[in-house]
């Protein structure tokens, strides 16, 4: 992956480590065709991105983006409705990868359930509780070839995520080569891993689950600083969108009162 493309990402909005970014772009260059690309939690196209130049610097395997660009259940909290599909669109097109990208708005259950092709790499990175993404799992799973790799986003600080990437990908003998990459667990799916790669998932979980707990205290350090005056921030903001809008609903109201009752205006009696 280049500066300029590294400089590139940077650009658009979301949470995705420079690490991150590069090691989606290794796996989707790696593809060898044999089956699709599928991303579950697209936001405003940052891994998009990084998947459709990995892309295209290989062979052109088509990237499934999926999201309902709604926005997550605590941004909704937080801000109201959201609708980032118009911001996406944008940002693929200027980054150049429109060409392998096929944008699906709506849930990735939903999608699982009309999607016929085979997939050669997910990436899950949707809702994070562990119904959201067991569910996740459960639905893409299948739809995954022999030796083809799943891979899931924000594994170390959120409970839901660590607990499937533990049981589902860790511990199962369906898997192999099980690494990880700042917060991203990824693994090949196989009919069976051998009683070696077995152990090797063991051994790597043992480093995973050291390397979660160092995330996350360092997490919690540096939100207890910033906690209160980011989340103040938010939320204040938030309340003040929200006094905007009730402000000039009002004023129209108003407005409207005034036009009915003005000069020349008839009101019945």
């Amino acid at each position: 992956m280049s500066r300029t493309l590294e400089s590139r990402i940077a650009l658009v909005d979301g949470w995705l480590h420079p690490e991150e970014a590069r090691l989606l772009f290794r796996l989707a260059k790696r593809c060898k065709g044999r089956g699709g690309i599928v991303e579950i939690g697209s936001w405003k196209g940052k891994s998009t991105i990084c998947l459709g130049h990995g892309s295209l610097a290989g062979r052109r395997t088509r990237v499934h983006a999926i999201d309902p660009h709604t926005g997550s259940p605590e941004h909704s909290e937080l801000f109201g409705s959201v609708w980032t599909f118009d911001e996406f669109c944008r940002n693929i097109d200027e980054a150049g990868v429109r060409d392998v990208v096929v944008p699906h708005v709506d849930g990735s259950t939903n999608v699982a359930e009309r999607f016929n092709e085979p997939v050669e790499l997910i990436f899950i990175d949707g809702l994070h509780e562990y119904e959201g993404v067991k569910a996740d799992f459960d639905a893409w799973f299948p739809k995954v070839i022999p030796n083809g790799t799943m891979a899931f986003h924000d594994s170390t600080c959120w409970p839901g995520v660590l607990k499937v990437v533990s049981e589902c990908v860790f511990k199962s003998p369906r898997f192999r080569k099980v690494r990880f990459t700042r917060s991203i667990v990824y693994g090949e799916k196989v009919a069976r891993a051998t009683a070696m790669e077995q152990l090797a998932n063991r051994l790597r979980y043992a480093w995973f689950l050291a390397h979660a707990w160092m995330d996350r205290f360092t997490w919690r350090l540096t939100h207890r600083y910033l906690d209160c005056r980011l989340t103040r921030a938010l939320i204040a903001y938030a309340k003040q969108r929200r006094q905007a809008k009730a402000f000039a609903c009002a004023d129209r109201t108003r407005e409207a009162k005034s036009a009915a009752t003005g000069p020349g205006v008839t009101r019945p009696a």
